[in-house]
């Protein structure tokens, strides 16, 4: 007993001045339904990114990463801009949107969307990266980073490491990582789907967690249980892609997008200990 007891007193010496917490996580959304559903109603929209509204449910998704208007928040690789024209004019006013490219093309095509429509995307920020090196802005200086279906391009690129670990250095101490995905089926390993497109949750759950991320919540949100997963052009056989074209067209449009994970993490923030 005595030995346990200076064992315990060695130990407790010997510990760091500060412990990781989630103390300071970021509370629940304060963005009403009514707010959401104004801007997912916005006369800005692209249509057919607004019918795509009941496959990627953006009120709820958003909702679950607990975006608030008053965030400064960092999109990694959003393609044409489809979640752009949600959370741009959300933050217009008490945050700030940024949109993070890889090309100087998307840049151009998304720079030309927003300067459309200044009184929705004119505080609309643009950056470019190096997905081997990413870089998004000083570290800690970021409420909130959020990446939709973009991780299995990463995955399959071999930078998917480097591109957790600038997520993990941009971000504040206790900001969200909000991740969205095709999901594998239980039991595949990486190596036996990343070609497809789909990746198993567990292995996403570690690149985020070996960058230094907690996860604190999983989301059925953007699940689709119609998805089986195993079609001949991987998940880009499903809509909007329909890579096989006109074949088995309805077959596919019945089943709908694909079957995805909503991944919510934290950056631990750094406490003193008395």
């Amino acid at each position: 007993m005595k030995r346990l007891l200076l064992a315990g007193l060695a130990a407790a010496c010997a510990a760091p001045a500060f412990a990781l917490t989630l103390a300071a996580v970021a509370p629940p959304s304060t963005v009403s339904d009514k707010t959401f559903n104004s801007a997912l109603k916005g006369s800005w929209r692209d249509p057919a990114n607004s019918a795509r509204d009941r496959y990627r449910h953006p009120r709820q998704t958003l909702q679950f990463f607990g975006l608030r208007q008053d965030q400064s928040v960092i999109e990694i690789t959003p393609g044409n801009g489809w979640y752009s024209e949600v959370l741009a004019p959300l933050l217009k006013d008490h945050g700030q949107y940024t949109a993070a490219v890889q090309s100087s093309g998307s840049a151009d095509t998304l720079k030309q969307k927003f300067a459309t429509d200044a009184p929705h995307y004119g505080k609309a920020q643009l950056l470019t990266f190096d997905p081997k090196s990413p870089k998004f802005g000083p570290d800690d200086s970021v409420d909130t980073v959020l990446t939709f279906r973009n991780v299995h391009n990463w995955v399959m690129a071999d930078n998917a490491k480097a591109m957790f670990q600038g997520f993990y250095q941009v971000l504040k101490p206790g900001g969200t990582l909000g991740v969205v995905d095709h999901r594998g089926k239980p039991g595949e390993t990486v190596d036996q789907i990343k070609t497809s497109g789909y990746l198993p949750t567990d292995y996403v759950i570690k690149l985020a967690t070996d960058a230094g991320f907690t996860l604190v919540g999983q989301s059925e949100v953007n699940a689709n249980h119609k998805d089986t997963k195993d079609y001949p052009q991987g998940v880009w056989t499903l809509p909007p892609t329909y890579k096989l074209g006109d074949t088995n067209r309805a077959k596919y449009q019945a089943i709908g997008e694909s079957d995805r994970m909503t991944l919510r993490f934290i950056k631990p923030v750094a406490v003193a200990r008395e």
